[in-house]
């Protein structure tokens, strides 16, 4: 299991594997409720919009992004990756757009998706229909998560290349940056307040940084191995963090 997703109402979650399927459970019971299968390539991120209306499931190497609507599990949309400029369909280049991590937008108007190439790729959702990339990171772009605030324009992104990106969705400008961590950041996260922002990255620490001051305020290294995950709790003031490593371990933390 690579990636795992919680409905917006708690009561069903979804889990990601390697063999191109994805379950969708139920929280309580662990029942499965759907078995949606994402050929031809295995599943590496989903994410479930907002309003808990769709599930988004990026494919890897597929060169696509399927929307799943959570009443039918029926496949609604398949959001395309556009091809390099002047690469022809025989080229392999295309495999550089491998999906690695989704956001939804606050108002599921917007999906970004980052990939493998450092590129972030903007969709129109309502229309599917590719609106542009957003560029800035020069190695995989592990993490993306839209600010909680509500005009939706802001995307905060984590790179193999130790740098976390502020972009401005909609003018296609990086308008921020954060830079601190030794090794790949493979995690971030907003507070719901949008004041605080967590890192969690290969160098085994997990960061905290002030919005305003784009720095680090406190650098937690109770891990021993690198943090895959970070996770602030929903709905509070950015007080309660959470974290996932490779030691195997959960470390909660009370961020004043």
């Amino acid at each position: 299991v690579v990636s795992v997703a919680a409905h917006p109402s708690g009561v069903i979650a979804a889990s990601a594997a390697l063999d191109s399927f994805v379950r969708v459970f139920d929280v309580d019971t662990n029942a499965t409720i759907a078995t949606l299968e994402s050929p031809p390539s295995e599943v590496w991120q989903m994410q479930f919009d907002p309003k808990g209306t769709k599930l988004a499931v990026a494919g890897g190497g597929s060169a696509s992004i399927k929307l799943w609507d959570t009443a039918t599990w029926r496949l609604v949309a398949t959001l395309s990756i556009p091809r390099p400029e002047g690469s022809k369909p025989s080229d392999k280049s295309g495999s550089k757009k491998f999906v690695l991590s989704v956001a939804w937008s606050p108002d599921g108007r917007r999906l970004a998706c980052g990939s493998m190439d450092g590129t972030i790729l903007v969709f129109d959702v309502a229309r599917a229909k590719f609106l542009h990339h957003l560029e800035g990171h020069y190695m995989p772009v592990r993490s993306l998560v839209f600010s909680p605030e509500h005009d939706s324009r802001k995307l905060y992104s984590a790179s193999d290349d130790g740098h976390v990106h502020i972009h401005d969705v909609e003018g296609k400008a990086i308008i921020g940056a954060m830079s601190g961590h030794t090794g790949w950041v493979l995690s971030v996260d907003v507070s719901p307040d949008g004041e605080a922002i967590a890192t969690g990255s290969s160098d085994k620490t997990v960061r905290l940084w002030d919005f305003k001051m784009r720095a680090a305020i406190q650098v937690m290294s109770n891990h021993t191995d690198q943090v895959w995950a970070v996770a602030f709790r929903p709905g509070g003031r950015g007080d309660r963090l959470a974290s996932v490593s490779d030691d195997k371990s959960i470390s909660l933390y009370h961020c004043s």
